[in-house]
């Protein structure tokens, strides 16, 4: 108990140092590299299609134990106990291991003295609650993408990462993975490969729309209401909470209620590497100029008079373009090319951005050496704000004036009623 102790002393004080840390041999190996008592102890909330794949993660890596889980639906609660319970017990003299926690109420999670961190992987109208409430209990946190609802409820989850000086990590992979194509392309940019940036364009999906969804009968051991939580009530459906353990991403991403859309959705990815490449992750654009019709072309423009548009080309599928005054260069997850054609292939970067084994990787080594994930929590929130001022723009139609100082539409109210929306307050306790 007193070495258990004395290890969470440890998670948490590295969290606080502001230089690397050399692990005492007597706290994370005392019984061996992976041993127990050396491993991470995480809980996942929300364990659907993409929190289980992040569980499949836990499970191969043994620098983790997987202690806990939330979720709201029986089907998957039932498949996922199976999951982590049989993977442990191959690994026990009789196979059989018990020590997992399951519940609806991620609050008791974290409130356990034997967590370390929380995964988060809910719909997005529910990851602001989670984030600041393990923050509070000094939990390090990892929440998917994009990390809030709204630019305000972000604003609060970096103030508690901070405040609480834990690690926090969001789930825009693409600055640690997909063969380091993104991370390259943002050294280049940073080396002056294309010269100094005059436009990006950020090729995604579009706006959100209100949920029109017929509703259904609430199946058997499903938890609605806790599904809802903060969002507006509706009836059921389960294009929004599906009935079976799916392999699928459910259409919430689709509706304002719970989400900022497509355009949020791939733009938390996409929207990152631009702000990446502009050395912009403390910071955001100052005017926000939306097309007079339609869900594409919005401009998003920077101090330095730089241009970020919302748009896709007919011939290129997605992704980040940046346009330099002497190159181009446009990344995605498939596609990488440049102009002059040779670019990417021929540059030799000066600057050099450190590289994790992984995405999961990076948190966990965070965790343990208090220093700050290359997807961090300000990161996670201005790339999140990019897309949440993108959606202002659209429903208001008129060109606005945003301070990223403050966080604030200076010249209009209508705006700065959409900074932050209201919620049930039942279900958010903060």
């Amino acid at each position: 108990m007193k070495q258990n102790t004395s290890r969470r002393s440890f998670l948490k004080g590295a969290s606080l140092a502001s230089a690397p840390f050399i692990l005492p041999s007597h706290v994370w190996a005392a019984k061996g590299e992976n041993s127990p008592n050396n491993r991470i102890s995480v809980a996942v909330i929300g364990p659907g299609k993409q929190g289980r794949s992040h569980v499949h993660r836990l499970l191969r890596n043994p620098e983790t134990q997987v202690v806990g889980f939330a979720e709201v639906a029986k089907v998957r609660t039932d498949h996922t106990k199976q999951l982590i319970e049989g993977h442990y017990a191959k690994n026990t003299p009789a196979g059989k291991w018990k020590g997992l926690t399951i519940t609806k109420d991620y609050r008791e999670l974290i409130a356990m003295k034997n967590v370390d961190a929380v995964l988060i992987a809910t719909p997005d109208h529910w990851h602001g609650e989670p984030t600041i409430l393990s923050a509070r209990a000094g939990k390090h946190v990892y929440c998917e993408k994009p990390i809030s609802l709204t630019i305000a409820e972000g604003r609060r989850m970096v103030e508690a990462v901070k405040k609480n000086k834990v690690i926090f990590q969001t789930g825009s992979q693409q600055r640690t993975e997909f063969g380091g194509k993104f991370r390259r392309t943002v050294e280049m940019i940073h080396s002056g490969a294309i010269g100094k940036i005059k436009k990006i364009q950020v090729c995604v999906g579009g706006p959100p729309k209100p949920c029109d969804l017929a509703t259904q009968p609430v199946p058997e051991g499903i938890d609605w209401d806790a599904w809802q939580g903060p969002a507006p009530t509706r009836g059921y459906n389960k294009e929004l909470c599906p009935d079976n353990v799916h392999n699928h991403f459910p259409r919430w991403r689709a509706y304002t209620e719970y989400c900022n859309g497509y355009l949020a959705d791939m733009g938390a990815h996409h929207f990152d590497i631009g702000q990446w490449g502009m050395d912009a992750d403390e910071t955001g654009p100052v005017k926000v100029i939306p097309p007079k019709d339609g869900v594409k072309g919005l401009k998003l423009i920077y101090a330095n008079g730089i241009e970020v548009e919302h748009g896709s080309l007919p011939d290129w599928r997605g992704g980040t373009v940046f346009y330099g005054t002497e190159g181009t260069i446009w990344v995605d997850r498939g596609p990488w090319k440049s102009d002059p054609v040779n670019l990417i292939k021929e540059f030799k970067a000066t600057v050099e951005i450190r590289k994790p084994k992984s995405h999961h990787a990076d948190w966990l080594d965070c965790i343990r050496n208090g220093k700050q994930p290359l997807a961090h929590v300000e990161a996670g929130h201005r790339t999140s704000t990019l897309c949440q001022l993108a959606n202002i723009g659209y429903e208001l139609r008129r060109e606005l004036d945003w301070d990223p100082k403050t966080e604030s539409f200076p010249k209009d109210k209508e705006a700065q009623a959409l900074v932050d929306r209201k919620r049930r307050k039942q279900w958010y306790r903060i």
